[in-house]
């Protein structure tokens, strides 16, 4: 979670739980990381790097790193030469699941009923 999110919390300045659930998960990336880690499981950095190939690295870890924070993603280094890092979702990650569920079920119908409503059906996202 971004840092000025943090000190809005510390102020008691978000105006709703709505809010303070779009603070955690928001952004361009997290959605994708908590899906490929909720659908696939434990993945490593180079892993979620291919799943997700328009995503720099730094951006990756940096996203990584909050979910960490916010207690989301958990990670596990192994003690071996080179060292093994992998990630998976915590129980609180594992409990958004359901309502990514939902977003894709969602976008999935907005976007054959609405944005690509006249195109082939040969031509959608899958």
């Amino acid at each position: 979670m971004a840092h000025e999110v943090k000190d809005r919390i510390k102020l008691k300045e978000i105006n709703c739980h709505k809010e303070l659930t779009l603070a955690v998960i928001g952004g361009k990336w997290k959605l994708i990381i908590l899906w490929h880690l909720g659908l696939e499981g434990v993945k490593r950095f180079g892993e979620l790097d291919k799943l997700i190939p328009h995503i720099t690295q730094k951006m990756l870890t940096n996203q990584l790193r909050e979910l960490e924070e916010d207690q989301l993603v958990q990670r596990v280094v192994y003690p071996e030469v080179p060292p093994r890092v992998e990630y998976s979702l915590t129980p609180y990650g594992e409990s958004l699941m359901p309502i990514l569920n939902l977003m894709y079920d969602w976008g999935k119908n907005y976007g054959e009923q609405v944005v690509w409503k006249d195109e082939p059906a040969a031509s959608l996202i899958k």
